[in-house]
């Protein structure tokens, strides 16, 4: 028996999950949307704050 590859490991893996995965993708589109809300509103609010020398 001769090793397989991680690639080959890896889409065999792919290929046995499941296709209905109910709300993962939901969560983590809701996840990302989160993230980067979060980053959009705390760049919005501390740029206020940036002082201005010179």
């Amino acid at each position: 028996m001769e090793p397989i590859p991680a690639a080959a490991r890896l889409t065999e893996a792919a290929s046995a999950a499941p296709h209905q995965q109910g709300a993962g993708d939901l969560l983590r589109i809701v996840l990302v949307v989160m993230i980067v809300g979060c980053v959009l509103t705390a760049w919005f609010l501390l740029r206020g704050y940036k002082r201005k020398d010179g």
